[in-house]
């Protein structure tokens, strides 16, 4: 458990962090992207159908991360920021912790995040876990929703002094988008990093939005039970033989 501070064209930003599994910064290694839209933290981790931070650790260098504004995480917020934000947080944590190449994870939001990675990353990210991503599927409203909790929370604390249309404006950036937000359905067609997509099956989460995405990706395989009975195991073991498979 740690923090690593960066600073930023808009101020200074905090971010907590854990490394669990192996120590070696040469092992393989998985940064995993919490769910919990806009409060993605990694005590999420804890409620999910079953934590991928135990189940990966005897093989892995496990990151996790609250993002910023979530969870022990702090930073400024101003219009312009969006997905690069979070992406250049990410691999700021990524370069400080000296990693190389590394596979990496991502549930709910962590969907998009994990594209957003792949786009900037290229071949440095080997392959992408995908549990039940967000899309869009005539859902945008309860996004918007989810952004303005998140926002009004900030704004009675550490964020008073954001204005109203700084709010608006990043809450575009974040959910106007199409498909997954973060990038469209041609990127997600060219896209050759390996995938395994985790499905779908709620309002956020669509099924539709992970089977589309395992439709189109050119090297994704598709895992539609995983939360419950017999099937926790098997994905379990899916995941880890998929990320075994991709290692260099």
């Amino acid at each position: 458990m740690a923090n690593f501070t960066r600073t930023t064209k808009d101020g200074v930003v905090d971010l907590y962090y854990e490394v669990h599994g192996l120590q070696d910064i040469h092992a393989p290694t998985i940064l995993l992207i919490a769910p919990g839209g806009m409060r993605s933290a990694v005590s999420f981790w804890q409620q999910t159908p079953w934590n991928p931070i135990t189940a990966l650790q005897d093989g892995f260098r496990v990151i996790a991360m609250d993002q910023r504004n979530a969870g022990a995480s702090t930073g400024p917020i101003a219009a312009d920021h969006g997905w690069h934000t979070y992406a250049e947080d990410q691999i700021a944590l990524l370069d400080h912790l000296q990693v190389g190449d590394l596979h990496v994870g991502g549930m709910c939001i962590g969907g998009p995040y994990c594209f957003g990675l792949i786009k900037a990353l290229g071949a440095r990210v080997r392959s992408a876990v995908l549990w039940q991503t967000i899309g869009l599927d005539d859902n945008r409203g309860a996004f918007y929703d989810m952004f303005d909790s998140w926002a009004a929370d900030l704004e009675q604390s550490a964020h008073a002094q954001v204005p109203k249309a700084a709010w608006q404006e990043f809450r575009g950036r974040m959910f106007d988008g199409p498909f997954l937000f973060n990038v469209d359905e041609d990127f997600v067609a060219q896209c050759q990093t390996p995938l395994l997509v985790l499905c779908g099956n709620d309002l956020y989460h669509p099924a539709a939005s992970s089977k589309r995405v395992a439709a189109l990706a050119p090297n994704a395989e598709f895992i539609e039970q995983w939360k419950t009975g017999d099937a926790v195991a098997l994905a379990q073991a899916q995941v880890a033989e998929f990320l075994a498979s991709h290692n260099r």
